[in-house]
């Protein structure tokens, strides 16, 4: 599609095919939709996972099947993530890009877009496509040399050898907030990590379906065209739906958690007082967040917990239910919000309402605050004590009248 131009923006959505390992032939479709600053300067990127209650469809193949047959676009497009997940107010604040990327990860026969969590491979798709737009941009035609010149919308790094600006916030709702943390690994662990669990990474990316054709692999690429992790926001992250996680097939993300807890960036988890889709254990396995107490068997102490240097933070929204951080109201989310773990005479934020706008403030100060640092140089006092956590560790912070609950520490919770 060609770009749609709104203000000083561009949006368009991308369609693709990838193979997460050129030496297996599984292939997943992939949409990438993207809105960036249209002098094509943008100063970093947001890439963002979706939740699995968003855009199922028991039509699926046969609206696939026809769009074959009369040039009608893929059914894929109509998930529509950037629609319900809609922060491009943060984005523009800062001259930042924001990418949403929705595949067709095949758990269901009839919905196969509807990934009720515990897949790395989601996760992994993420990875890929935050680098894919790092190193071809807003394209399709990454075998043109001058659409791919045309189409790169991240200003040159005039600071380092890299060809353009490098820096990537993975961030996720619901079950997309576990992928975003397997993508926030980075490429050397998600290839190892991956090698050691059946899953190997080394992406492909075709844009024909008749005629093979594809990019080299992704371990060939230049190490500045591959995504740089520079930070992670996880919303109310869900992991193993249904409180189940699958062998092979969805064995959750421990061990990227795991790995997290080493990695120095700056990384917040948010959860709401009544959301039981993050927080029972009956419907994700394992539950975002416990309590202060817990050091092994919530998804929280795993990242906190499995080193010394870890980076992780997070608070909790009074009222604050699943799908709160929505832009637009949806039947199929609204499902997770059936039972609240707040008193019944709490009544929880629904979509488009306080919590939405707390998240569009939150991304807005999380990315001023990465943008103003060299991730090299940016130490844990520096997360812990810099301007979003000054913003962020208070009773009401901004502007949108939500409250956090307070913990032992403080209004955000660290390790310790």
């Amino acid at each position: 599609m060609y770009p749609i131009q709104i203000g000083n923006y561009d949006f368009k959505r991308l369609y693709l095919w990838l193979q997460h390992s050129d030496k297996l032939p599984f292939f997943t479709e992939i949409v990438i939709e993207v809105f960036y600053p249209n002098n094509m300067q943008a100063d970093g990127l947001v890439m963002f996972n979706h939740g699995f209650l968003i855009g199922t469809d028991l039509l699926f193949y046969p609206k696939q099947f026809i769009s074959k047959l009369t040039n009608q676009d893929t059914p894929l497009f109509q998930v529509n993530p950037s629609w319900y997940y809609n922060y491009s107010q943060a984005a523009i604040n800062n001259n930042w890009a924001l990418g949403f990327v929705t595949t067709a990860h095949l758990q269901f026969d009839m919905m196969p877009w509807t990934n009720l969590g515990g897949n790395p491979r989601v996760g992994q798709a993420a990875y890929a496509a935050a680098s894919y737009l790092i190193k071809y941009g807003a394209t399709h035609k990454y075998d043109d040399d001058e659409s791919v010149m045309k189409a790169r919308f991240l200003r040159a790094d005039a600071s380092s050898n890299s060809s353009m600006l490098n820096r990537v916030i993975f961030a996720g709702h619901s079950v997309g907030g576990a992928h975003a943390q397997v993508a926030a690994t980075g490429f050397e662990a998600l290839q190892e990590i991956g090698a050691r669990n059946l899953m190997p990474f080394d992406p492909v990316f075709y844009n024909r379906e008749v005629r093979p054709d594809h990019t080299p692999p992704m371990s060939t690429w230049e190490e500045s065209n591959r995504a740089r992790p520079i930070g992670l926001l996880q919303l109310s992250p869900v992991d193993g739906a249904g409180g189940k996680t699958v062998p092979y097939l969805a064995p959750g993300m421990k061990p990227y958690r795991e790995h997290l807890a080493s990695v120095a960036i700056p990384n917040l988890m948010v959860t709401g007082a009544c959301d039981s889709a993050c927080l029972d254990p009956k419907n994700s396995d394992p539950p975002a967040w416990i309590d202060v107490a817990d050091r092994s068997a919530s998804q929280y102490a795993q990242m906190a917990y499995g080193s010394s240097n870890s980076w992780a933070a997070t608070c909790m929204v009074e009222r604050g239910s699943h799908c709160g951080y929505l832009a637009h109201h949806n039947d199929l989310c609204k499902q997770a919000d059936k039972k609240s773990l707040c008193d019944p005479s709490v009544t929880p934020y629904t979509a488009k309402q306080e919590e939405y706008r707390f998240t569009n403030e939150l991304l807005d100060q999380y990315i001023g605050f990465v943008a103003g640092k060299d991730p090299a140089n940016c130490s844990f006092d520096t997360w812990k004590n810099g301007s979003l956590m000054q913003w962020l560790n208070k009773e009401k912070p901004g502007t949108s009248g939500v409250s956090l609950r307070q913990f032992p520490d403080g209004y955000v919770h660290f390790p310790g």
